[in-house]
């Protein structure tokens, strides 16, 4: 574990620093809560400010020195003060030490803690703030007494008092990957951030107590269990947030731990006023309108965390047994309460209602929390729950990633199988388990064969659905499309079976190109979300893959993002629903790839990689999506590995997504060196598309051979006239037939390839730069730019500075289309060129290189003749327009 970082807070260091420096010389004072980042803060801006200008004293103020005089600035002043003088003798003598040891520079004083000044201290502050020459920062803690002549200064408008609050979001998953010294998993950092809320110091004791076994790293993503064990720094810094409590507030305080949100008139019913309103203006509980009602929660997180762990489990259950008494008196107004009410009979030892049990499990089901939905399924299934119970359990437990447990819970109750409904969804729930869960694709025809045994038409169309995806999935796609179309054409069937009937075709149409039917099926599936969720939850997982599938092939980066933002990403990150995080990452790291965005799509796909470790669902997928990320980086030996992890992991029963992997394929060897390999590959794979319909796939397997200088390669079979069609002319053959603009978009890069003008090219990348295709856009440009260098045409100025601003707007981006025009300098070359750029003179890169000034100049000469470039005037945006103008490619 790594140092503690500082991290954000840029703007308030700014403005601490422009307090110093700016030209009012007004003082600057932070307050915030024990651990905010104050001091850090403070320390920051004093660490930068130039000591030949400021005259800066340090000053940190306890309670230790709180009572001697003067004895905040023991650090300052000399240990003899003169005697015989008066108190502002003294005042002023302190004064004229420190203009003294100024010696004419600007004084800085930065108090930590000032609220802990003594007197004389706190009025010497306010008499040094007061001079012309001398400017007062520091920080204060909330809550606490303040000297008078502290508060004066920014009273008297001599300084500016700001409110430090807690980090962002952003910042704090920042500061978690510093301490860790690497990512943390997006679920993992949103727990940690809201447990701290912000506090720089809690956070770093949540880990410190985190870190005791209960954090892994898979793929070098570190994740948290979630489960915490409060180190003794941790309770330490929350006693002193709580304090001492009455029995009464304590008690108020423990009700709302164990059932927040908790209803104010609950709360009031099972606690006097007066304690609720003590434990309010104590600032350990916040009253919070939700709608029409008043909720009550604790003012942090932790203090439940405390609160609960210290509670004996006979008060804990009594607690909780009452919290359920008293929502089913008054009434189970909300849909949540059921659940809420059915949490505390379980965790009281009440709960003795398998029917209760079991809706509340369908309904955390629903919401995607799956450790507590299997908690309640396993319950009701104790309590005599029966078939629905064990249904119910077994499903969750195949999206917990436990399908050998789902099968025993299955197999336990297959006696119990009465009638047609009972068998459609004990079928359909074993061939989940056993298909996905337990990879065995012969239960495709275990299903098929057992469904004609059933009588009642909406429980074939049960069945039909989930063979009709499973059909889908293994690359049946003619039988997929038919049954998905049977249960669609079948009135009796229920919302569920025909919108996952929906889905699967929306996915086959999304292969096939088909993007608009694709998107109009999508959106009547989501439409029908409030009536199949509560059956099917897990439908979601179809509806995402469609949906994901035909915004990638439609390369609509905003739309991705729109759902990676949606409703389902939170419910599935706070609910640990593994496939739907995993999957959505994995759609995150494809947006920000063709952005350019190479470090987060990494990032990201490592993190996908890391969530599905456990589920060979999507492993293989999220595993080529690593590839490509390392890929576009250059990173060859990572992707090959990614690659190969692929190839290991990959699902057999997951046919259906071979075109995503065999991509990323074609990228590894390309970004190994094999080009040729790579181009061989992607033709193959090209006609596989070709034969199997996807041309949505297809218009993008094409394109990879577009960006690989293949534009013109003959490519399929051989015509009526012997010929072959070139890979632009497949291209735009497809560009009529699959949907959207961005089809069209590739045909027109491939034809300016093929024989078109760079003026086309850089056409064509202003096109993909306005749909966000950055990555695309700079490869088009770097393709016009080399054609201008060859012809040596006036406008390659302006083309390098395009291109330089492309780069400059991604991170790292290394392809063979970037580099196969691209200038190569050897290492020589590009030191003296970053100088030269820089604006050293010839003779001073002489010196420094140990060269002489003829053989700098001589450099210099092969340098613009290889960059196509008149003098130096131009070398910059000329080396900025350098894939990796670090140097990093030189050779």
């Amino acid at each position: 574990m790594s140092r503690w970082s500082f991290v954000g807070r840029t703007d308030e260091l700014n403005r601490l620093l422009s307090a110093v420096t700016g030209t009012e010389g007004r003082g600057i004072f932070f307050s915030g809560n024990a651990g905010i980042g104050k001091s850090r803060l403070l320390r920051e801006g004093v660490a930068a400010l130039p000591r030949d200008r400021y005259a800066v004293w340090s000053i940190a103020a306890s309670a230790t020195t709180a009572a001697l005089p003067f004895g905040g600035l023991i650090q300052v002043l000399p240990t003899e003060q003169p005697h015989g003088l008066t108190p502002a003798g003294i005042l002023r003598w302190a004064v004229d030490v420190l203009q003294q040891q100024a010696a004419g520079r600007q004084i800085v004083l930065a108090i930590d803690d000032a609220h802990l000044l003594d007197p004389p201290s706190a009025a010497l502050v306010n008499l040094v703030g007061r001079a012309e020459n001398a400017t007062v920062i520091g920080t204060l803690r909330d809550g606490e007494q303040l000297p008078l002549p502290i508060r004066a200064l920014w009273t008297d408008d001599l300084a500016d008092h700001v409110e430090l609050k807690p980090l962002a979001p952003a910042d704090t998953t920042r500061l978690l990957s510093e301490i860790l010294n690497g990512p943390v998993d997006a679920t993992s950092a949103d727990r940690l951030g809201r447990l701290s809320e912000g506090n720089p110091l809690l956070l770093r004791e949540l880990v410190f107590a985190a870190d005791c076994g209960e954090l892994t790293r898979t793929y070098g993503i570190w994740k948290w269990t979630g489960r915490l064990e409060l180190a003794p720094n941790l309770t330490d810094l929350i006693d002193i947030r709580i304090g001492q409590l009455t029995p009464g507030v304590r008690g108020v305080v423990e009700l709302v731990a164990f059932g927040e949100p908790l209803g104010l008139h609950l709360l009031s019913q099972a606690a006097a006023p007066q304690d609720v309103e003590d434990a309010e203006e104590r600032g350990l509980i916040a009253v919070v309108h939700d709608d029409r009602r008043a909720n009550v929660r604790l003012a942090h997180p932790l203090y439940g965390e405390v609160m609960r762990r210290r509670c004996p489990v006979s008060r804990t259950r009594r607690l909780q047994a009452n919290l359920a008494e008293l929502l089913e008196r008054v009434g189970k107004r909300r849909r949540d309460d059921l659940l809420r009410v059915a949490v505390w009979r379980l965790d009281s030892g009440t709960a003795q209602d398998p029917a209760m049990l079991l809706d509340a499990a369908g309904q955390a089901f629903a919401r995607y929390d799956v450790p507590l939905a299997t908690r309640l399924a396993r319950a009701a299934l104790d309590a005599g729950g029966g078939f629905d119970a064990a249904e119910l359990l077994a499903t969750i437990l195949m999206f917990a990633d436990r399908p050998d447990e789902a099968m025993e819970v299955l197999d336990a109750v297959s006696s119990a199988i009465e009638g047609d409904r009972r068998l459609s969804r004990w079928l359909t729930v074993r061939g989940m388990v056993s298909y996905w869960g337990l990879s065995r694709e012969s239960t495709v025809e275990e299903i098929a064969a057992r469904r004609s045994t059933l009588t009642d038409s909406a429980d074939q169309a049960r069945v039909l659905a989930f063979e009709a995806i499973m059909r889908l999935h293994r690359l049946d796609t003619a039988i997929a499309l038919r049954l998905g179309q049977t249960v669609l054409d079948r009135p009796a069937a229920s919302v569920a079976a025909r919108e996952l009937a929906r889905s699967t075709i929306a996915h086959l149409q999304a292969a096939q190109g088909q993007l608009h039917r694709s998107a109009t099926a999508i959106n009547q599936v989501q439409a029908e979300v409030g009536r199949w969720r509560a059956d099917m939850p897990y439908l979601q997982l179809a509806l995402e893959l469609a949906r994901g599938t035909r915004l990638a092939l439609a390369g609509d980066l905003a739309g991705i993002d729109a759902i990676v933002a949606d409703e389902f990403a939170d419910l599935a990150g706070a609910g640990d629903f593994r496939l739907g995080t995993g999957y959505l990452a994995i759609l995150q790291a494809y947006a920000a790839r063709l952005r350019g965005q190479s470090d987060a799509a990494l990032r990201t796909s490592l993190g996908a990689c890391a969530v599905l470790a456990t589920s060979r669902v999507y492993a293989g997928l999220a595993q080529a999506e690593r590839a490509q990320a390392a890929a576009l980086r250059g990173d060859a030996g990572q992707a090959a590995e990614a690659m190969a992890e692929a190839d290991r992991t990959h699902a057999p029963g997951m046919v259906v997504l071979y075109p995503w992997l065999e991509q990323a394929r074609g990228a590894t060897l390309a970004a190994g060196g094999d080009v040729s390999g790579a181009v061989k590959h992607l033709s193959g794979l090209a006609d596989r598309l070709r034969a199997d319909g996807f041309a949505g796939h297809e218009v993008h397997v094409l394109h990879d051979l577009v960006r690989l200088d293949q534009a013109a390669a003959p490519l399929g079979p051989t015509c009526s006239d012997g010929s072959r069609r070139s890979v632009a002319q497949r291209l735009a053959e497809l560009s009529e037939r699959v949907d959207g603009v961005l089809p069209p978009l590739l045909a027109r890069h491939a034809r300016a390839v093929a024989g078109g003008s760079a003026d086309e090219l850089l056409a064509v990348a202003d096109d993909f730069d306005a749909l966000g295709l950055a990555v695309y856009a700079a490869e088009a440009t770097a393709t016009a730019l080399d054609r201008m260098r060859r012809q040596r045409s006036p406008a390659a100025a302006t083309a390098r500075e395009r291109l330089a601003t492309l780069l400059n707007r991604c991170d790292l981006i290394r392809t063979p289309a970037l580099q196969a025009g691209a200038p190569t300098l050897s290492e020589r070359e590009w030191q003296v060129a970053r100088l030269a750029a820089d604006g050293v003179t010839s003779r001073a890169i002489a010196v420094q290189l140990y060269l002489s000034a003829r053989t700098v100049e001589n450099h210099l000469q092969r340098i613009y003749s290889k960059l196509g470039v008149a003098g130096r005037a131009e070398l910059r945006a000329a080396l900025r327009a350098i894939p990796g103008h670090d140097g990093g490619e030189s050779g």
